[in-house]
């Protein structure tokens, strides 16, 4: 079309055209000095503008093709060129410090388990998923023996039944908040224990729906634990009454104690159950609680008349060996008389044989446990 031009020297249609497009090729030429200006001030070591020149064709459509493809490329290229200020950086965390950070001494937290002071008290549980055993007997008579030697001592019913909330004479039926309130709505355990020859924390019927009303907690099996920790500074001696069986209860029992006393009735469908017992306890050993142990296995209910009895606790003895207790719980009439008035065998008969037994359980426990 160049040589067409000179050539014919005055046809009207053809000048209009080259004066349309050459502006349409200068504009974007222009364009790209003053942007290679703007780059080279903020960024002189970027070498992009000497590719610009190359970029100006004669031809309509080189030209238009690489104009597109380059603007973009050179958009990117000023973030970087301009720094922006940053006076923050010394206050933000590292890495390093976001995947393991550190506490100040005096936050509190900061202490680790291991460093974690020990309690005072020492939580015993008494369990026999056999029922008829005297463990609530025996729970409400070595805990008043216990606190006859001078500790502070507190109950735990955790039977629905209440039988060791009868024993103290309190009505089951008649209190307003009991240990299902404390395992299923949370609420301080304070809130439920009773002053009588022992602190009680008392048990209601409510108890019976426990474990149905606990069974979609998270950590149900800690409920327990997490609400004896703010009374074990308190006392001596947690002493748990639970129930015949080796559910839910039984296991927050057990995951809160530090010991078991296992009381047996010196017949041979009583020492069966024994076995059960120990598995449950080693899978809680496992799983919940390692530090739990039998602190010994307790005959009851012995009647040194029969040769039954004195062959059930020999065959005791030939299979748990040191773990049976020396100490005796023999068959007495005062330990059905003394919840009928409210009370326990060593304030009911102070001076019988049946006070003395718990009497000399509690002495054994004290001092050497069932060895």
């Amino acid at each position: 079309m160049n040589d067409e031009g000179p050539g014919s020297g005055g046809g009207p249609p053809e000048p209009p055209e080259p004066v349309f497009e050459e502006p349409a090729l200068e504009e974007p030429v222009e364009a790209r000095p003053n942007a290679q200006e703007a780059v080279s001030e903020d960024a002189p070591e970027t070498p992009l503008p000497a590719e610009e020149p190359v970029a100006a064709a004669p031809d309509e459509p080189a030209s238009k093709e690489p104009a597109p493809e380059r603007a973009p490329e050179r958009a990117p290229a000023n973030p970087p060129a301009v720094p922006e200020p940053q006076p923050d950086d010394e206050l933000r965390i590292t890495a390093s410090q976001a995947i393991k950070p550190t506490r100040a001494p005096g936050i509190p937290g900061a202490v680790s388990a291991e460093e974690e002071p020990e309690r005072r008290a020492q939580v015993i549980s008494f369990a026999n998923q056999k029922g008829g055993v005297a463990k609530t007997t025996t729970t409400l008579n070595l805990a008043v023996a216990f606190a006859e030697s001078g500790h502070d001592v507190l109950c735990i019913d955790l039977d629905p039944q209440g039988n060791l909330t009868m024993s103290q004479g309190i009505d089951p039926d008649k209190v307003e908040q009991s240990m299902f309130d404390v395992l299923v709505h949370h609420i301080p355990i304070r809130q439920v224990i009773q002053e009588r020859e022992i602190d009680i924390a008392v048990a209601s019927i409510d108890l019976a729906g426990a474990e149905i009303a606990m069974s979609m907690q998270i950590g149900r099996e800690r409920s327990l634990e997490k609400a004896l920790a703010a009374v074990t500074d308190d006392y001596d001696f947690v002493c748990i009454d639970t129930p015949p069986s080796l559910g839910l209860l039984t296991i927050n029992a057990l995951t809160a104690s530090d010991k078991v006393i296992v009381p047996v009735q010196c017949e041979y469908l009583s020492m069966r159950g024994l076995l059960q017992l120990q598995n449950t306890l080693e899978m809680i050993r496992e799983n919940l609680n390692p530090r739990v142990e039998i602190e010994g296995i307790l005959p009851t209910m012995l009647d040194s008349r029969t040769v039954h009895a004195k062959e059930a606790v020999e065959i005791l003895e030939e299979n748990f060996g040191e773990l049976v207790f020396k100490s005796r719980i023999r068959k007495a009439i005062k330990f059905a008389e003394a919840p009928v008035r409210g009370a326990s065998v060593l304030k009911y008969d102070p001076k019988g044989n049946a006070a003395d037994y718990y009497r000399a359980l509690a002495q054994e426990v004290l001092t050497n446990g069932a060895s």
